[in-house]
């Protein structure tokens, strides 16, 4: 058994259990080739010439994989990494902190950089630019100025709302600015049959096949619906095959096209109650007792991708393709309660 199979069957806690399914290696990262790419040569650039890695850039929906390429640069520079996320950083102070502990060479991770305070970022700023970091002494006609020299060092940083940086942060990340997109069913399947090993259970093809296919085309949300049909194949003692992931994914209320109930909610809302739209975004959530926020950030990027809702300049409307998956599920529900 491997390292990683005993971690995650050791009983350990749910974070070590995520850290163990995280791929350690370049050729274990499955998908984003171009990005990859780009990423190698920076980095065997930076390493014939000596140098640090520039100052990089992810963004894209979570659980894309934004965080394990921070992981994997960072062992692939041979350098210790820092860790943090914007809402950590509070005050000015918390990140002098980090950035004068740092290591000749480190790198320096912030996760939802969007979410820094201003006044956060514009230190930032000389931080990436010249290495210094600017600290006011003082108040009034009395303060000045000091510029501590910082060790050299590698800013990674990870968004899922890349508008909302401002533009002089943005200019500042010289290595590159890169969008991780949504990975194909083939990809997820690849990354199922790794994490399967290392969570030490025998999934059957098709069974694997399925999960893929519900898994809004996201690793993360792959390995948790790997991981809840591993606990209700355990739990029922059946072997994983087809069946027995389309009861499990059936019970978390995942249906085949991987859609969660507060997805088809949107769907039979727009569709029955506002006669498939449009209608508006406010009007949308009130009657569905739903934040605006979570429909348009958590549900509709994913309806719009496979193309069962639509945005209109009127508000949301359900295409003919979102009409009929709900009355398949409408109708396959009228004959369970039949039965």
């Amino acid at each position: 058994m491997s390292r990683n199979t005993a971690k995650a069957n050791g009983g350990n806690t749910l974070e070590s259990l995520d850290q163990a399914l995280r791929p350690t290696r370049w050729d274990e990262y499955v998908g984003q080739e171009t990005v990859k790419k780009n990423l190698q040569i920076l980095l065997d650039a930076a390493r014939e010439r000596a140098h640090l890695p520039e100052h990089l850039l992810f963004y894209g929906p979570p659980g894309l994989g934004k965080t394990t390429l921070a992981h994997l640069i960072a062992k692939e520079a041979a350098a210790a990494m820092k860790a943090t996320s914007g809402p950590a950083l509070e005050k000015v102070g918390d990140l002098a902190a980090i950035l004068t502990n740092l290591s000749p060479g480190d790198i320096f991770f912030i996760d939802e950089i969007h979410r820094l305070n201003k006044t956060i970022e514009e230190v930032l700023y000389p931080a990436m630019e010249s290495g210094t970091l600017d600290i006011i002494i003082g108040k009034g006609p009395s303060a000045r100025t000091i510029a501590l020299e910082l060790p050299p060092f590698t800013l990674i940083a990870a968004t899922t709302k890349i508008a909302l940086i401002s533009s002089p942060l943005r200019s500042r990340f010289s290595g590159g600015i890169f969008r991780l997109d949504f990975y194909s069913v083939p990809e997820i399947e690849k990354i199922l049959r790794r994490s399967a090993q290392i969570l030490g259970v025998t999934v059957a093809p098709d069974a694997l096949a399925e999960i893929a296919r519900r898994s809004r085309f996201t690793p993360r949300t792959a390995n948790y619906l790997l991981k809840r049909s591993r606990d209700f194949a355990q739990v029922h003692k059946q072997k994983m095959n087809r069946k027995t992931v389309e009861e499990a994914l059936e019970l978390l209320g995942v249906d085949g096209e991987g859609l969660a109930p507060s997805d088809r909610a949107i769907l039979e809302a727009i569709a029955f109650k506002f006669s498939g739209g449009p209608v508006g975004l406010n009007t949308l959530a009130a009657s569905l007792a739903e934040e605006e926020a979570t429909i348009e950030e958590f549900n509709e990027p994913y309806l719009m991708q496979i193309g069962f809702l639509e945005r209109t300049p009127r508000g949301r409307a359900v295409t003919p393709r979102g009409f009929e998956h709900i009355r398949a599920i409408s109708q396959l529900a009228k004959q369970e309660k039949l039965l």
